[in-house]
């Protein structure tokens, strides 16, 4: 039956989906883990596409339409990679996120039912408080590890260390941080585009379940 006010549109609030997906989230763990070191690393080419960050293929090749790289500077281009990479992994968890509740959630009595973006009113109030309180941890590690601090310089506001690389939270618990700089280069590279195609995806999984409050799998006859 369909609810009488709509659902929060909120692609990724189940905490069950945590549970079920956390070996995905330690594999992404390789690509936090610090690149190695190289002179070519260490100072980015500012004649190169984005200062020679990864996140080019051949298709579309160096995609930027409205030109927003073009006269950014290199401190303004790794904010909005770190960006990227922070959505890329969101929405990779949401994705898998909206596949696995809709069809496996064995908490609280298996009571939690119907399309994902309806799950939130129907879970315990205080899973609310501690989803809120993980998300904050998460994000306040994540600025202490790559942010500068403002109350050292007002220049320094909303900058990304210097010694930072864009997505290094040194996150790498099972060790597949390859050692090759290139061989590192191909992985982010995978992650970013395994990114950009989640967020896309999750998005459609939204906009979808919005429309019809039917869950995703459905439409495929599971």
């Amino acid at each position: 039956r369909r609810p009488s006010t709509p659902p929060p549109l909120l692609p990724l609030t189940y905490p069950a989906t945590m549970l079920y997906i956390a070996p995905a989230i330690a594999a992404l763990g390789l690509f936090n883990a610090k690149a190695p070191t190289t002179k070519s690393s260490t100072k980015m080419a500012a004649t190169e596409f984005a200062y020679g960050l990864p996140g080019v293929t051949s298709f579309p090749g160096e995609f930027d339409p409205l030109g927003l790289s073009k006269d950014a500077s290199e401190e303004q281009v790794k904010v909005w990679r770190e960006a990227e990479l922070t959505h890329g992994r969101v929405g990779m968890l949401a994705a898998a996120g909206f596949l696995v509740q809709e069809s496996f959630h064995p908490l609280f009595d298996g009571s939690v039912t119907g399309p994902a973006i309806e799950h939130i009113p129907q879970i315990p109030e205080f899973f609310w408080f501690a989803l809120t309180l993980a998300i904050g941890a998460s994000e306040a590690y994540r600025v202490q590890v790559g942010w500068e601090d403002p109350k050292t310089s007002v220049d320094k506001y909303g900058t990304l260390k210097a010694d930072y690389t864009p997505g290094d939270l040194g996150f790498d618990p099972l060790g597949l941080k390859p050692e090759d700089p290139e061989e590192f280069a191909a992985m982010q590279l995978k992650e970013l585009n395994n990114g950009r195609l989640a967020m896309i995806a999750a998005a459609g999984f939204l906009a979808q379940e919005s429309i019809d409050h039917k869950p995703i799998l459905e439409h495929l006859g599971f």
